[in-house]
């Protein structure tokens, strides 16, 4: 194998060993040495690998001592424009999505006063069923303003990643702000979810605006809470930093 591909290969199989429990909580990672022999790598791999695990939240240590792990819930930084595909596919799980509806049509008040739109401005909104390996994880609702959104009506997005389609259209997708509350599963989100209608959903509302500040998408998106987790760690002399969690 391609020694600069390697550490890919090595991560995505340590965090299913993680994820699995074959490497419990608070229990030590194979050493340094031990994975070199297993993946017949270099010391420069295992530790590339290590430091992406170290980078998500789920092994702490290192310097000296062996790993420990930490958690099996692999994080991703909001402070990373990513869409839902992308971070997915950084944990070593498989994305889906099912398209419920879209089209074109006039937006509710909030969703006009977050876009900046003027009244008769229309957008283009969406809903999705988004998945992990198959299995229903967020109920995604999505507006974009019709110069951005037009882009998405000729697709199958059952098969693309809207950012990742959006981007090569060259959609300035660039800022995001993010606000995140508890709600209660409504009749439609408890269908799609395979929850009882009220259980408490996670959802995070996302303002995603380009280089100079124009809003662009505002999003509702709804998680299931034994899917998706939140943390939030700062430092005296950084901004803080929030994480989406996967839960397991």
């Amino acid at each position: 194998m391609v020694e600069s591909a390697l550490h890919l290969t090595i991560a995505t199989e340590l965090r299913g060993r993680i994820r699995a429990g074959e490497l419990p909580v608070g229990g030590p990672m194979p050493s340094e040495s031990e994975l070199c022999r297993e993946f017949s790598a270099s010391r420069g791999p295992v530790r590339q690998a290590l430091a992406a695990l170290r980078a998500e939240g789920l092994i702490g240590g290192g310097q000296g001592r062996r790993a420990v792990v930490l958690d099996t819930v692999a994080a991703q930084p909001f402070a990373t424009l990513l869409s839902f595909s992308r971070w997915a596919e950084m944990i070593g799980r498989t994305p889906g999505q099912v398209t419920q509806e879209i089209g074109v049509g006039r937006p509710g008040p909030a969703v006009a006063a977050a876009l900046n739109l003027d009244a008769g401005d229309d957008v283009v909104a969406l809903v999705r069923l988004r998945l992990l390996d198959g299995e229903p994880a967020m109920v995604e609702r999505t507006s974009f303003v019709t110069s951005v959104g037009r882009a998405l009506l000729d697709v199958d997005l059952d098969t693309v990643s809207i950012y990742a389609h959006l981007a090569e259209a060259g959609a300035d997708l660039h800022t995001a702000r993010h606000t995140l509350d508890a709600v209660a599963a409504d009749p439609r989100d408890a269908a799609l979810l395979g929850v009882a209608e009220g259980s408490p959903l996670l959802r995070e509302r996302r303002l995603a605006m380009t280089s100079t500040g124009e809003p662009l998408e505002w999003s509702d998106d709804r998680y299931r809470p034994d899917v998706a987790s939140v943390t939030i760690t700062n430092t005296r002399s950084a901004h803080a930093a929030m994480v989406r969690h996967l839960d397991d």
